[in-house]
């Protein structure tokens, strides 16, 4: 359709016709994301008369057919000028039934109004929170003014009742809500403080989630028999654990805040338990939670452990582990996709390190899957099909965020022992940590363990005296190249590969470097010139 005709026949159509009229845009347009740009100016004014006819006091079907036209509008972000004003963003939340600033006895009367309005009147509240989504994410301006007329607050009005929304309702108040929080960092700090999001989002998810509390902190085990979790509640699931990531994150709180963090960690315990529709949904879910896992400190995650089991563990405590399996099994997945590391991995991989430094039954129960006492030492550890294999190649990955996060897992797994740490990896595939942690003459990491030691099986210790401390296995036999040399060939030899060592380094292609008696690297020169520490005593002769 010709927008100069559609702008014309707007100015002087009766509210039947408008409709009409923008129906037919709509089917025309409801494909369209890549818009004209010659056409900006009449895209812009079209924003505007959509708004003006907003403003009037037209039907319910004229509304949503208005939102549905602004919705398509409002996916190009430079025609959004008219509607990113305080007048435009006031329309939108009137029709989205975002009003900042009532008491909640408004918000109880308001619902149940909202309860009996009809199936058109649902649909504008949906179109308009679609619209205030795409406005919100495509528009600093509209961004800004969302704060200054308070829609955050509103739309925390609206979180008090979230049990009656339904499905659509729901979905995207939880998604604008996170496009606010994601899109403006300082509004985070008065939705936590003052408007308590972060406790309405818990509720929202308590609901969605269909937690039954059985103890502080602990939720009914969902039936295994149980059919998944509807794809509907899912999605509001999803939504409600991006906004508070968003607010959680770089938040520590305070005491009044451990409860609530508490709290959220048994509530992500009952998701991590929980299985979806289908195996991809179940996976998202889960990267959600870890996610927001990694916000909370590190001293709330004795809440996923902390659920009464069957028959006991003795040897984790009377732990319950489920979590904890679940955590490992998500981890492996993400290894055995093989790309999209950075996002897709360490975080779990962040986490397991975290709550394996702090809580010693999480611990030992990882290194028990991760890193089983050795048998086969015949086949060098980044080979193979097992959990160890996977993170000992990960080691040497060329990323270097995904290879240190790799590398510090199995350095905590190993109590941040290098000796036990070279055990499972070899020195090649341990070497970038070492120096990173200035550990190459051996020791030990910073955070204290507890003594228990771990033991060798009978095949380790009788393969131990031949194992390469390299590659970390059992090599077999190499015939000795200058077994049958003269002692004048290997003087020759040996003279040749000094001058090589010496031109690469003259020619700055190589640097030959040494380890200092604090274990970090240094050029040679140094590390010689560095007097050796005396620890003889003064009487020595």
């Amino acid at each position: 359709m010709d927008l100069n005709n559609i702008l014309s026949q707007l100015e002087t159509a009766n509210e039947e016709d408008i409709e009409k009229l923008l129906q037919q845009y709509n089917r025309e347009n409801s494909g369209t994301f890549a818009f004209d740009q010659k056409e900006e100016t009449l895209r812009s004014k079209l924003c505007q008369s959509v708004l003006t006819v907003l403003g009037r006091q037209v039907q319910p079907s004229c509304q949503k057919t208005c939102l549905e036209t602004l919705r398509i509008l409002s996916r190009d972000k430079r025609v959004l000028a008219p509607v990113a004003t305080r007048e435009g963003m006031l329309i939108l939340g009137g029709m989205a039934r975002l009003r900042a600033g009532e008491e909640e006895g408004g918000d109880s009367q308001k619902s149940s109004q909202e309860d009996s309005q009809s199936e058109e009147e649902e649909r504008v509240v949906v179109e308009a929170l679609k619209c205030l989504c795409n406005v919100v994410y495509n528009s600093p301006a509209a961004q800004q003014v969302s704060v200054d007329v308070q829609l955050a607050h509103g739309l925390c009005a609206s979180l008090r009742v979230a049990h009656t929304w339904h499905h659509e309702v729901g979905l995207f108040s939880l998604r604008l809500l996170f496009l606010l929080s994601a899109l403006r960092p300082d509004l985070r700090g008065v939705l936590r403080r003052e408007w308590h999001a972060v406790r309405l989002l818990s509720e929202v998810l308590e609901h969605t989630l269909d937690v039954c509390w059985v103890g502080p902190y602990e939720a009914a085990r969902p039936d295994p028999q149980a059919p998944p979790m509807p794809a509907e509640d899912n999605e509001r699931a999803m939504e409600a654990l991006k906004a508070l990531f968003n607010l959680t994150l770089s938040y520590t709180g305070g005491e009044e805040d451990d409860h609530q963090f508490r709290l959220i960690a048994a509530i992500l315990r009952h998701l991590l338990m929980l299985k979806t529709e289908t195996e991809e949904k179940t996976e998202e879910a889960h990267s959600h939670a870890v996610n927001l896992l990694n916000n909370l400190p590190v001293s709330c995650l004795d809440v996923l452990i902390e659920v009464p089991i069957q028959g006991g563990q003795e040897k984790y405590g009377g732990k319950n582990m489920d979590a904890v399996q679940v955590l490992l099994d998500f981890m492996e997945k993400r290894i055995d996709k093989g790309s999209n590391y950075k996002e897709g991995l360490t975080p779990v991989l962040n986490l397991l390190t975290e709550g394996s430094r702090h809580h010693r039954e999480i611990r030992r129960y990882i290194k028990a899957q991760v890193l089983p006492p050795l048998k086969d030492v015949k086949i060098r550890p980044e080979i193979g099909t097992t959990i160890r294999n996977k993170l000992v190649r990960l080691m040497t990955h060329v990323d270097m965020g995904v290879k240190q996060t790799a590398a510090e897992f199995l350095f905590v797994l190993c109590k941040e022992s290098v000796d036990n740490l070279l055990k499972y990896t070899g020195y090649g595939n341990a070497a970038g940590l070492l120096v990173a942690r200035g550990l190459l003459a051996g020791g030990r990491g910073e955070t204290q363990y507890s003594e228990d030691e771990d033991s060798d099986t009978e095949e380790y210790k009788s393969a131990k005296p031949f194992i390469n401390p390299i590659t970390g296995h059992v090599e077999e036999p190499m015939p000795n190249p200058i077994e049958e040399m003269t002692e004048e060939q290997k003087e020759y030899e040996a003279q040749k590969l000094v001058n090589m060592f010496d031109k690469l380094s003259r020619q700055n292609v190589i640097r030959p470097m040494g380890v200092r008696p604090d274990g970090t690297l240094a050029p040679l020169e140094e590390t010689l010139c560095d007097p050796p520490e005396d620890n003889s005593g003064s009487d020595s002769d």
